[in-house]
């Protein structure tokens, strides 16, 4: 991420120098060709060629906010973890954005199978005494 954000700042200076005196620098870290705020129909335009040309299905850009959440739950990352990831102030934002997926249900499944019949392992590390 830090390499694409680096990438970004220099493509903005190459932007910058190419406006000269047309350049509004109001500080946002993606901005149009002249400094400004991006219009979200714009924004909206390059998302959908980009879920277009890596064949993903047509979605909403505040989706993929929903996608990121869920990801998050599915790799185990803390609550705390993934408030500061996702901006979120108060941790009832999950019930909103979270998705309890079919993965998850088998893993929860998997570590309650293993809890009480010593089946692979349980979350607590101890196998099952019977």
């Amino acid at each position: 991420m830090i390499e694409e954000l680096e990438r970004h700042r220099q493509e903005q200076r190459a932007e910058r120098e190419k406006a000269r005196d047309l350049w509004q620098d109001e500080g946002w870290i993606f901005a149009d060709q002249l400094g400004r705020r991006l219009n979200a129909r714009t924004d909206q335009f390059h998302w959908k060629r980009l879920l277009d040309a890596a064949g993903v299905r047509d979605a909403r850009l505040h989706d993929a906010r929903h996608t990121a959440a869920t990801v998050l739950l599915e790799l185990g990352v803390t609550d705390r973890a993934t408030m500061g990831v996702m901006g979120w102030s108060n941790a009832s934002m999950a019930s909103r954005y979270q998705q309890v997926t079919a993965p998850i249900r088998r893993s929860i499944a998997d570590q309650v199978g293993g809890h009480l019949w010593g089946l692979g392992t349980s979350t607590t590390g101890r196998e099952a005494t019977g």
